[in-house]
């Protein structure tokens, strides 16, 4: 996909906009909340990464990207890319996302680059004229506020139906409640004064895991239903994916006979019990998909229709969604010893 825009949004942060062919719009359509994955392949090294849409419906796709310290593939995405660059994309993809055709009252807890696929959500629910959004943003400085022009602009479009209420840890509000970390008593404080809970349709959560667990706990004690909460994580730690390498696999100890389905093709491999499926079995099928390899993003997702596997995290997948037998391949250690493994159910 060729990018038509690199837009610089902060010292740290870029919005990267592709061009897409139009023999592949359809392909390419998406839904306000997901992803898309960006691929770069160099020097032998093959690494992935999954980003929010930032762009309403309708428009064309356009992720917004934070730099991570030292990070191989956002340093490159926020000082590198520039328009007429080429990079590799999968479709759109992640279940972050809802039915937004009924107009409805959204509540956004986020924080960081949590709010790239809030900006995508609240743009395009608003322009029905009657959905009510209220975003509460956690940063450390004004400065480091993503999307802070487009938000203003939001706000000065739709007027009392947008309620936008920064949060800074770093740097000194006018408001004391605003002034601090966007924690779980922040937020319960935020909620109480400014949030007509029982109204509330949709609770949309995006950021690091702490503030996802503290919201997602409020919102219990509060009585909001699970259906009516939708969260993604943008990460739980510090350990970055491992790459993806070309080594001859060996199994040494026990071992399922593990057999992937993805794209019509079906490839039956020996992989250990130790290792998740999906770091054993691209070692065979490179092609499998994957992003952040840590259970946030649900890209390596896929139904076990025979045999048991076990989880090691998951902070992606919904409760039906693991009823029905889908995994996260990258946290899926083969239990049983036959295991089917399917992308395209």
């Amino acid at each position: 996909m060729t990018v038509a825009r690199v837009e610089r949004l902060t010292d740290d942060a870029v919005a990267v906009t592709f061009d897409v062919p139009d023999e592949l719009a359809d392909d390419y359509r998406f839904r306000p909340g997901q992803a898309l994955t960006l691929r770069r392949v160099q020097d032998g090294r093959d690494e992935r990464r999954s980003y929010s849409i930032c762009a309403p419906a309708g428009a064309p796709p356009r992720v917004g990207v934070r730099e991570v310290p030292g990070g191989y593939f956002s340093s490159w995405l926020v000082h590198e890319v520039r328009p007429g660059d080429v990079i590799d994309v999968l479709p759109p993809s992640g279940t972050f996302t809802a039915d937004l055709d009924t107009p409805a009252d959204h509540v956004f807890v986020v924080a960081g680059s949590g709010i790239t696929p809030a900006l995508s959500l609240a743009g395009t629910v608003l322009r029905d004229g009657r959905s009510t959004v209220t975003v509460f943003y956690g940063n450390r400085r004004a400065s480091t506020v993503m999307f802070a022009d487009e938000l203003a602009d939001l706000k000065d479009r739709h007027g009392p139906r947008l309620q936008l209420v920064h949060v800074l840890s770093r740097e000194p509000r006018d408001a004391e409640i605003t002034n601090g970390r966007l924690d779980g008593e922040r937020l319960r404080t935020l909620v109480t004064h400014l949030v007509d809970v029982p109204h509330v349709d949709h609770w949309w959560l995006c950021g690091p895991h702490g503030l996802v667990t503290d919201a997602r706990a409020l919102l219990g004690d509060l009585g909001v239903p699970r259906e009516k909460v939708h969260q993604e994580l943008f990460y739980v730690d510090d350990v970055p994916p491992q790459p993806v390498r070309g080594d001859d696999a060996v199994v040494a100890g026990p071992s399922s006979q593990v057999t992937v389905v993805l794209d019509g093709r079906t490839t039956p491999l020996a992989l250990p019990r130790d290792v998740p499926v999906l770091d054993a079995a691209q070692k065979v099928r490179g092609d499998l998909p994957f992003a952040c390899k840590g259970g946030v993003c649900g890209t390596c997702r896929a139904k076990v229709t025979e045999g048991a596997v076990r989880m090691r995290r998951n902070y992606a997948l919904e409760t039906d969604e693991l009823e029905a037998g889908y995994v996260l391949t990258c946290q899926a250690l083969p239990v049983t010893d036959r295991v089917t493994v399917d992308y395209d159910a």
